[in-house]
C-alpha cells in the first residue's frame, strides 16, 4: 500500500513513516503543507493519503480542503484525516464531499497501532473510518436519533466507525440477521432510498447533521 503524508509535525509523521514501514507499507512522500500535499498526490497517485485538518500556513482548515480538492483532481482517491480535537463541521465537511474511502480519526487513535493500520486499510479499500468520539458527539446531535431504538444507535455508531456486519454481530453478541434487520431500520426511519447503495452507512450518519 503507497501512502501520502501530509503533516507539518516532524516527529508525527517521522513516526507515522515508521509504523507504516513494519506493517509494509510504503511511504512515497511526506508534506508539510496543503500545496506540496497535492503536488505528491498528483505525481505518485497513492493508494491512500494522510492528512492533519490543520496545515500551514494558517493551521485552520487547510489539511480539509487540500483533501477535497485533491479528491477533485482524483475521484475515490483514499484520505484518512488526522485531527487533534474532535471538530464536526469538518469530519462532516469531508464525509458530504464523497462518501467513499474517507476516514476521521483523532490523532491519539495512531498510537493504538493494530486498530490504526485497519482503519487506514478499510480506507484504502473504499470504506469508511470515524473515530468513535466523532460518532458519539454526531449521535448527540439532531431529532432522527429520538426515532432509533437504543440497540438501533449501537448499530449505527460501529457503523459509522466503519465496521462491517459481522465484526457488528460480534461486538453486539448477536446474529447477521438481527443486524441486517437494525441496518434496513435505520435506513427506514433516516428515509435513506434502497437505491442509495453502500452510500447510506455514511449517510445515516451525515443525517443528523442536516447534511443530506
Amino acid at each position: 500500500m503507497r501512502v501520502v503524508i501530509a503533516e507539518d509535525n516532524v516527529l508525527l509523521s517521522s513516526g507515522l513513516e515508521l509504523l507504516l514501514g513494519t506493517k509494509g507499507c510504503e511511504v512515497v512522500a511526506v508534506a508539510t503543507d496543503a500545496e506540496a500535499f497535492l503536488a505528491a498526490v498528483d505525481a505518485h497517485r497513492p493508494d491512500v493519503t494522510i492528512v492533519d485538518v490543520r496545515l500551514p500556513p494558517g493551521f485552520r482548515d487547510e489539511g480539509i480542503r487540500a483533501a477535497i480538492e485533491a479528491r477533485r483532481r482524483h475521484p475515490d482517491l483514499p484520505v484518512l484525516v488526522l485531527s487533534q480535537y474532535v471538530e464536526q463541521a469538518y469530519a462532516t465537511r469531508l464525509l458530504a464531499a464523497a462518501p467513499r474511502g474517507v476516514g476521521y480519526l483523532l490523532k491519539d487513535r495512531v498510537s493504538r497501532v493494530d486498530e490504526f493500520v485497519d482503519a487506514l486499510t478499510r480506507v484504502a479499500r473504499g470504506g469508511t473510518a470515524l473515530d468513535p468520539e466523532v460518532v458519539a458527539q454526531l449521535l448527540t446531535r439532531g431529532d432522527p436519533v429520538a426515532a432509533l431504538t437504543p440497540r438501533e444507535r449501537e448499530v449505527l455508531a460501529l457503523m459509522a466507525e466503519g465496521h462491517d456486519n459481522d465484526t457488528i454481530a460480534a461486538r453486539l453478541h448477536v446474529s447477521g440477521n438481527a443486524v441486517q434487520k437494525h441496518i434496513g431500520n435505520i435506513f427506514t426511519k433516516l428515509g435513506l432510498a434502497p437505491d442509495d447503495g453502500g452510500h447510506r452507512r455514511v449517510r445515516a450518519v451525515l443525517a443528523y447533521l442536516g447534511s443530506i
